[in-house]
């Protein structure tokens, strides 16, 4: 399930929980996603800040495999702010 939001809609969410994972290498980033994914309600949305580029990528393709909704993500200074919607 992938529904990317326009980034003006991201800016707008406000993350049920925020995983700050910067500095971590890949897989970490994807590593707290998966913990922090069970912390907050179905329909619930978690932020995962993450300062490697592959993050991205991973963390929307780990989306779209176990059933999550990738919404997108923006870049801040330095990092990228990534967000799912739990379906589960």
């Amino acid at each position: 399930m992938t529904t990317i939001l326009a980034e003006t809609d991201l800016e707008t969410i406000t993350a049920d929980k925020i995983v700050d994972a910067r500095g971590a290498a890949c897989p970490g980033p994807l590593l707290e996603a998966k913990k922090g994914i069970g912390t907050v309600p179905v329909g619930g949305v978690i932020e995962i800040w993450s300062s490697d580029p592959v993050t991205k990528t991973d963390i929307g393709a780990w989306a779209g495999k176990v059933g999550h909704g990738f919404l997108g993500f923006l870049t801040a200074q330095g990092y990228d702010r990534v967000f799912v919607r739990r379906a589960k």
